[in-house]
């Protein structure tokens, strides 16, 4: 899911976790912006580095890798991104439906957007880059070494396919959240409440009439008949602090970080690869386009992960027989 994460308000460059300020430091520092304007021109006409055979020998030295997914990988699964000209459902992109101010004013209308996205999400599965990325960290973890996961999509498609450290930064589709007791439970009905049943059809003339608040989704709570709304990030909101936290606690020890399939202007995410360059970590990009994160990488594979992941991590003849 696309998202802008705005900012803690009033908190102090000092008071933003460790993961986040490091590149607001970097990024503040004048001698850091000219050493990476200076590598960013003078890369610039070079085409990426693709080897395969280097990338694969780098990793099998690694202890800690770290994935940063987002829409593009669930993309090649056919999970419609709504990036672009084209990315409308009905007559709204999603930065018009996925913020708190849309549910507020039409609280039927967004989660007849949700209902759609999860209602898709029933008939799709994880592509071949998911299932190598959940294999490789099944397989390392058995060697005493660490594969985890930080994504910005909202599908679960990543701990379908088996992957076990999984930070979902941006929530979860089938997760609701309590407006008044803030209970979240997962929730995976279908539809998720009779009401919604046969609407969300993503047709600019489908039926837009609003349904009563009583018969949108409820919470289950003893004593609490409150409305609940998805639980994910909306644009405008802040990032869940213990997802900061255990992300800041996976980047400190990372030393190979790999980028599938995200825009890299989406804040925080958009910060980590150059954090991890500054820091002299080998950074593989992952992306059928070039992205702000392109020109520093160490290695941009350009296509889907899926066409190349399969064999990047695959076994490694330095690594011990099963």
């Amino acid at each position: 899911m696309l998202m802008l994460i705005s900012s803690h308000a009033g908190r102090t460059l000092n008071h933003i976790p460790r993961a986040i300020s490091g590149a607001f430091r970097a990024l503040l520092n004048p001698a850091v912006s000219q050493r990476n304007n200076f590598k960013m021109a003078t890369e610039s006409d070079q085409r990426w580095n693709s080897d395969v055979a280097a990338l694969r020998e780098e990793i099998s030295k690694a202890k800690h890798i770290v994935f940063m997914t987002g829409a593009g990988a669930s993309a090649e699964s056919g999970v419609p991104t709504f990036r672009g000209a084209g990315g409308f459902w009905r007559k709204w992109q999603a930065q018009q439906l996925a913020t708190p101010e849309a549910f507020e004013s039409n609280p039927s209308l967004v989660w007849e957007f949700y209902h759609y996205r999860r209602e898709v999400m029933i008939t799709k599965h994880p592509n071949k880059g998911h299932i190598a990325i959940a294999d490789f960290e099944k397989r390392l973890s058995n060697q005493e070494r660490r594969v985890s996961v930080i994504t910005q999509n909202i599908d679960e498609l990543h701990r379908q396919a088996g992957s076990a450290n999984v930070i979902e930064m941006h929530g979860s589709l089938f997760k609701t959240r309590c407006l008044k007791c803030h209970h979240v439970k997962e929730d995976r009905n279908s539809p998720i409440v009779p009401a919604l049943a046969d609407r969300g059809e993503p047709d600019a003339d489908a039926d837009s009439s609003r349904i009563p608040e009583e018969q949108l989704p409820r919470c289950s709570q003893p004593d609490c008949d409150s409305m609940v709304r998805p639980h994910v990030v909306w644009f405008g909101e802040s990032l869940d602090g213990v997802n900061l936290t255990a992300i800041d606690e996976e980047l400190d020890t990372c030393d190979m970080f790999l980028v599938v399939g995200t825009s890299s202007v989406v804040y925080p995410a958009a910060m980590y690869a150059p954090m991890m360059a500054e820091r002299n970590i080998t950074v593989a990009e992952f992306n059928p386009e070039e992205t702000p994160a392109t020109d520093i990488s160490t290695y941009h594979f350009h296509g889907p992960s899926g066409n190349f992941l399969p064999e990047i991590l695959a076994r490694h003849p330095s690594e011990p027989a099963e």
